[in-house]
Formats: structure tokens, C-alpha cells, sequence
């Protein structure tokens, strides 16, 4: 692949717009931009909790560590998918993988019977963090599909992985012997 960038800076997002890969312009509040600007930040998100996971150099935490990085190139591909209008990457295999590896890592946890608070370690917070932006992701990406035609697969991979990533904090909780917060009722 070439060289893509030659200049970090352009000025043509100046005056409040900004570029689709399909050569149109935008503002730069437009849900499709709201879209993709959440799954930006919910990659980095991942990339975050990747290196957090990492740290702890737990071997059962090393097959999650894989699945994100996968994660974060289709995530990626989501991104560039809404930024060309009509285009799809994301594809039914994708939403299979991710239920895959929530069922694998389902079969280790006890049946939920509370709710669970984002707390307990830097670790599990980081996890439900992720979760709570790719739920701001799936929102925007709804909010879109008000408007514009939407690969009803990309929606499902949203959904899928904000579940994946609340079981991802519950297994880490067992993998790091942290019991969950559960809430308490007043």
C-alpha cells in the first residue's frame, strides 16, 4: 500500500465540514460523522484496554487480548464503511465471531442475578468504559439509520460487542479474583 498521508493537516475541515470517502462533504455534525466519530473513540477504547490486559501479563487473559485486536481492525472497517455511503465490510461472520467468543467465555461465569457495577479494578472499569461508548456507538449508528441506509450487520456487530464487552468484565473479574460490585437497593 502507498503512502496515504503526506499532510497531517489539510484546512479544508476549517470552516466546519469534513470529507467522506466518497469525495462528498459534510458537516462535521451530521449523524454519519457522530457515527463514526464514536467508533473512533471506542477503538481507542479497545486499544486502551488491550494494553491494560496486556500489563497484567495473565495467560488467561491472552485470547481476549487477540480477539480485541481483531476487533479493533473491524471496528476500524466500520469506520471507513460509514464513511463511504452504500459501502459494506462488515458482513454476518463478523457478528458470528463475536458471539462465538462470548459464548466460550459465557461457559466460565456463574448466571448473573444482580446487577453489577463498572467498578472492582482499573481492569473491569475499563471494560464496562468500552462497553458504555460502544452503546454510544450503536446509538449514533441508529440515529443515522433514521436518515440513511445502514449494513444491518454493522448494527448487530455494535450490539454484539457491547455484550461481548460486559462479559469481558465479568471474566476479568474471575481471571483477576476480583469479586464483581454488585448494586446495592437503597
Amino acid at each position: 500500500m502507498g503512502k496515504r498521508l503526506s499532510k497531517i493537516y489539510t484546512r479544508t475541515g476549517d470552516s466546519g465540514e469534513t470529507g467522506l470517502g466518497d469525495g462528498s462533504r459534510i458537516k462535521k455534525t451530521h449523524d454519519r460523522i457522530e457515527a463514526i466519530g464514536a467508533i473512533d473513540e471506542l477503538n481507542s477504547m479497545v486499544g486502551i484496554l488491550i494494553e491494560t490486559m496486556r500489563s497484567l501479563n495473565l495467560p488467561g487473559l491472552e485470547k481476549i487480548v487477540s480477539f480485541l485486536g481483531t476487533s479493533q481492525h473491524r471496528l476500524f472497517d466500520l469506520g471507513g464503511e460509514l464513511s463511504i455511503p452504500s459501502f459494506e465490510l462488515i458482513k454476518a461472520h463478523h457478528v458470528d465471531s463475536i458471539e462465538e467468543q462470548l459464548d466460550e467465555l459465557n461457559s466460565h461465569l456463574q448466571p448473573l442475578e444482580n446487577f453489577i457495577l463498572p467498578a472492582g479494578s482499573m481492569l473491569i472499569a475499563q471494560c464496562h468504559m468500552a462497553r458504555s461508548i460502544c452503546r454510544r456507538a450503536e446509538r449514533r449508528t441508529v440515529s443515522l439509520m433514521n436518515t440513511d441506509a445502514i449494513n444491518q450487520h454493522s448494527l448487530k456487530f455494535l450490539n454484539r460487542f457491547s455484550d461481548y464487552l460486559f462479559v469481558v468484565a465479568r471474566y476479568c473479574a474471575l481471571e483477576t479474583g476480583i469479586e464483581e460490585v454488585l448494586w446495592e437497593k437503597d
